[in-house]
């Protein structure tokens, strides 16, 4: 047997590991941080529901759900857009898809002051033009109060993770809040994420997808919305992560969620500064 030059040996050598490398790449295009909005949702169907866990001042983050309400609803796969941004009880049901959207944001009782209806109302009205019903999901103020009061509240999640809601709750306002107020706030936190879970259950439909839009943290499967379906009720999470996350969140936010879809990062902002300066 004519024995190869060492060059050509080692060619060969590498010829399998190169194509798997490059087949692991197409694939890592087709389904990764590169692929459209619709390979990405496809990817995490079938379920009753898919949350979209956002950064509420990022750009891409309400192009990224308003791209995942056409994907699904091209297909006839959306039952019902639910939304953080709007109350229980309020939503675009019976409205019809020529609906003007000052009809849907009156529907929604929409808070443009908290939610400006410049970024939402992309996604909210897409659904509309889709035919698909749009409903409130979060907690009115109205009944926050009697959330801070309700003792049952603290046993609806596990004792680590309501210790780790209280953490959120510290972190999330910068450590400001009198720790008296510790309790009643994650109460008031629990209650939400079972109010837009109730939301869900309502408006599930066989054979299709309901998409709730809400905040990162309410889409946390160890401290979220999840936590409050019931056990027949299949669920995938996405954090939309605006900017690469730091090497030591990496872990968790992979532990916390489906998927992560990195968008590009946001110009540095002090929330903290900004908060202590109006409290």
């Amino acid at each position: 047997m004519q024995r190869l030059p060492s060059s050509a040996r080692a060619a060969g050598r590498l010829a399998v590991p190169l194509a798997a490398l490059l087949l692991a790449a197409c694939a890592a295009l087709q389904n990764g941080a590169d692929a459209p909005i619709a390979r990405r949702v496809d990817a995490l169907l079938p379920v009753d529901a898919l949350i979209l866990g956002e950064q509420h001042d990022a750009p891409e983050h309400h192009a990224i759900e308003r791209e995942t309400v056409e994907a699904l609803a091209s297909r006839g796969q959306l039952a019902a857009l639910v939304l953080e941004m709007a109350d229980e009880g309020t939503g675009a049901v019976l409205l019809g898809a020529a609906a003007s959207e000052t009809q849907v944001r009156d529907s929604l009782a929409w808070n443009d002051k908290a939610w400006p209806w410049q970024r939402y109302g992309p996604v909210v009205m897409a659904a509309v033009r889709a035919g698909v019903p749009v409903i409130g999901g979060n907690l009115p103020r109205a009944k926050m109060k009697n959330a801070m009061a309700d003792v049952s509240l603290d046993a609806q999640l596990a004792a680590d993770a309501y210790a780790a809601q209280q953490d959120a709750v510290r972190e999330g306002h910068c450590k400001l809040l009198p720790e008296a107020q510790i309790v009643p706030m994650t109460r008031i936190q629990v209650a939400r994420d079972r109010a837009m879970a109730q939301a869900v259950v309502k408006a599930r439909q066989p054979g299709k997808t309901v998409l709730l839009v809400t905040g990162g943290g309410h889409a946390t499967k160890r401290l979220g919305v999840p936590q409050h379906l019931p056990t027949d009720v299949t669920v995938k999470t996405v954090r939309l992560q605006a900017g690469e996350a730091p090497a030591e969140d990496r872990a968790s936010l992979a532990a916390a969620y489906d998927a992560v879809w990195q968008t590009p990062a946001l110009p540095p902002t002090d929330y903290c500064a900004t908060l202590r300066r109006t409290s």
